[in-house]
């Protein structure tokens, strides 16, 4: 069967070496598959099978230092993983049986027991037995704090079955976000790097495991490992098996371009994440090993950890070169060399390089003019809150008595805000779209919390990023937190505006609410105040931001989790935790915030590239990525919004209902949510309004707040006119930021 695409030629930055014990660990693996009734008479594999895919080849090639023992074990978690993908598929994907399926998957969990020593039921297929021998002998060597994790992600592997299954049986290709999202689930990588820590002997401290960095080595490990697993499985996935779940068929779709451009794009985002990677490793890591106060054996291990996903990451690209698995014929990937050329190995691109090179050498402050606004469809509606003029007047006299109008005492330029400018901003109006109902006492709430929040977005720039003053920025930062205590302690005599507003805001929010409310909404805050110091790292390296890094932290530096927990304020306790934690709930949320933050990013582009020189817009993260003019950008971005739309409403028709039945939900709880829905649906149509209606971001409100910027010339970015993604473009779509005429593109 002919190939659908040339691979490309793929990004390698580290050696790919083999493990010395691989005859022992085919061996050992044989036996034990065959032990567990995988092998003939399974229905699933022969011996041949087993043997062509090669398990232990793999993971000798992801693990080359482990020792017999390990490599072993490891072995037999990936032939039981692999086992369990080709069995679900021929019981229940290939029928398609949701309801069979997820009877099969609630069983599994129970072979996963917490409790050292906790009996299990007895196994009645051969995933079961597996599962069930190998927790066994994995868990005693391991931490409690290792073992729920790895559960979870076991867990997450597992059930997210159900999604690539209900996207079978309605013929859905994903969009791009929503697929990054997912197959980090699905595909079992963040479970690989679960196994990394076990082969390593390298178990990262339970006090960093849900740190930012540790977060996106894990996130940016796994999106290449599976990227890569879309390059290599196509063929096989999608002309054989019908799926549609694999990256290239998501951005063939997305991008409506041929299957070897999407092909392409996956690589590049593959390098993206290749080299995210990297600078987290080598700027953000080694800062918090030494604020969490690691010992040198604890730090010791960490770096192993990391060590030991590089490995699988080359390992892993070895074994899809030789697995009879996999698409793996001609193209300029079959140029890598084999067995015991291990630094031979090593594959820099000049496509990469130039990427990177890219990414760093954005010239700031260049003329942009007027942003270029596309026809935004927005399928919902709101009303104002009849309270808005009241709560315009008392924002101001709440920013006049916390100090946000004025300089604070011995901090060089902080006089930022006026009171045209808070008027100019009007954030009342996006409270009042947000939440039509509220009462007086309410909307002030919500006004006072909007407000904080982009005054300490437009304060740390000013403040700490012009100087790059990095520290102090981090401990500015973290004095925050002291101003939201969790029980009804004092707090410090605030020292600047930001910290008076939030002790105010804090007070009047957190009164009412138990510990656990008060946790989750501090959280929502902390998430939001952090990611302003991810910007102020990024200003200094003068580094546009990967893709995937962006979105994911552009939620965060907007505030979505914040004002999304506004809306959860009157919910109770009637709706258990686990529902918002739930796929579908954080999908919808998402959805929803990604299409405000890009809308964002649209209506700002003016204000943020040329007025601010800054390098976190996600129009500016597109063009820089594709290497394309900023009208191709808006366009992109435009097609990425409406198919976060989209999957808003998918979720809310279609797989909201499925989870209420899912965890039996009374009428109550099922009413509360369908209420989330409506106030997300409010949302996302008052920020809309918010943003046509107010003047922070049209060109003559910038001129006439901020004065004649400083302008530098220079290029608009490598590659600009080879994209072929240009074709995306149509004449007379946009319109610039505050006016009516169309753009001339």
């Amino acid at each position: 069967m002919a190939q659908p695409f040339t691979l490309p030629d793929f990004y390698v930055p580290y050696p790919a070496r083999l493990n010395p014990h691989l005859e022992a660990a085919r061996s050992h693996t044989r036996a034990w598959a065959r032990g567990m009734g995988m092998l003939e008479g399974s229905g699933i594999w022969e011996e041949k099978d087993l043997e062509s895919h090669d398990y232990a080849l793999l993971c000798a090639y992801t693990h080359p230092d482990c020792s017999t023992e390990a490599l072993s074990l490891v072995t037999d978690w990936y032939v039981w993983v692999f086992f369990f993908d080709d069995h679900f598929l021929e019981l229940f994907k290939r029928t398609p049986d949701r309801e069979g399926g997820k009877r099969y998957l609630d069983r599994l969990p129970a072979f996963m027991p917490m409790e050292r020593g906790a009996p299990t039921p007895e196994p009645t297929n051969p995933v079961e037995a597996g599962l069930a021998d190998l927790w066994a002998r994995t868990v005693p060597a391991m931490s409690d704090a290792w073992r729920a994790r790895f559960a979870e992600a076991t867990e997450n592997l597992l059930n997210e079955s159900l999604w690539e299954l209900a996207n079978i049986n309605e013929g859905r290709i994903a969009n791009p976000v929503e697929y990054i999202e997912m197959r980090r689930k699905v595909g079992g990588a963040p479970w690989s790097a679960g196994l990394v820590e076990y082969a390593a002997n390298a178990e990262v401290p339970a006090s960093l495991a849900d740190a930012r960095p540790l977060r996106v080595l894990r996130d940016a490990f796994s999106d290449g490992v599976h990227l890569r697993n879309d390059l290599f499985s196509y063929q096989r996935e999608v002309e054989d098996e019908g799926e549609n779940s694999n990256g290239v068929l998501v951005l063939e779709r997305f991008l409506n371009c041929s299957t070897q451009e999407a092909a392409e794009a996956v690589n590049d985002l593959l390098t993206s994440r290749l080299q995210q990677f990297e600078n987290t490793a080598l700027t953000e890591l080694p800062p918090l090993c030494a604020e969490k106060g690691l010992t040198p054996d604890e730090t010791v291990a960490v770096m192993a950890y990391v060590k030991g996903l590089q490995d699988w990451q080359s390992g892993g690209h070895e074994w899809h070169m030789r697995s009879s698995r996999y698409m793996n014929d001609g193209g300029a990937a079959a140029a890598v060399p084999g067995f015991a050329m291990a630094a031979a190995s090593i594959r820099f691109t000049s496509r990469s390089e130039s990427a990177r090179t890219r990414s760093h050498t954005h010239v700031p402050y260049q003329h942009v003019g007027p942003s270029l606004l596309p026809d935004f469809e927005m399928p919902f509606s709101t009303t104002l809150s009849p309270y808005l003029d009241g709560a315009r007047v008392r924002i101001v006299e709440w920013s006049r008595r916390m100090g946000l109008l004025e300089a604070q005492p011995g901090v060089p330029g902080s006089h930022i805000w006026d009171e045209e400018r808070l008027i100019a901003t009007d954030l009342p109006l996006c409270a009042a779209g947000l939440h039509p109902d509220a009462t007086p006492e309410e909307l002030d709430l919500s006004s006072g919390w909007l407000t904080w929040g982009t005054y300490g977005d437009d304060w740390f720039p000013v403040v700490h990023g012009r100087t790059r003053d990095l520290a102090g920025a981090r401990l500015a930062n973290e004095r925050l937190s002291l101003f939201m205590p969790l029980d009804e302690s004092s707090t410090p005599e605030p020292v600047n505006a930001l910290e008076r507003g939030l002790g105010d805001l804090w007070r009047r929010t957190a009164g009412p609410m138990d510990e656990d409310g008060r946790r989750t909404f501090r959280e929502a805050v902390e998430s939001m105040t952090a990611s302003w110091l991810w910007e102020l790292a990024n200003q200094a390296q003068n580094r546009i931001p990967d893709p995937v890094d962006y979105v994911e932290m552009r939620r965060a530096t907007f505030g979505s989790d914040l004002t999304m927990s506004l809306c959860r304020l009157g919910h109770g306790r009637e709706v258990p935790d686990a529902v918002y934690r739930s796929g579908p709930l954080r999908s919808l949320e998402n959805a929803a915030a990604d299409y405000a933050c890009l809308l964002n990013d649209l209506f700002s582009y003016q204000k943020e590239i040329e007025y601010e020189g800054e390098v976190h817009n996600g129009v500016l993260v597109v063009q820089n990525f594709f290497g394309v003019d900023y009208p191709t950008g808006v366009a992109i971005v435009h097609d990425l919004m409406n198919a976060r739309m989209r999957q808003f409403r998918h979720v809310a028709e279609h797989e909201l209902p499925v989870l209420y039945d899912d965890f039996g939900l009374d009428a109550e709880a099922r009413e509360i949510l369908a209420g989330y829905v409506v106030e997300l649906q409010h949302w996302l149509a008052g920020i809309l309004i918010w943003h046509r209606d107010c003047r922070r971001y049209r060109e003559e409100d910038l001129r006439r707040g901020t004065g004649t910027p400083w302008h530098l010339s220079g290029p608009t970015g490598f590659g600009t006119s080879a994209a072929q993604v240009t074709r995306l473009l149509t004449r007379g779509r946009f319109s610039p930021a505050g006016t009516a005429r169309q753009a001339a593109v």
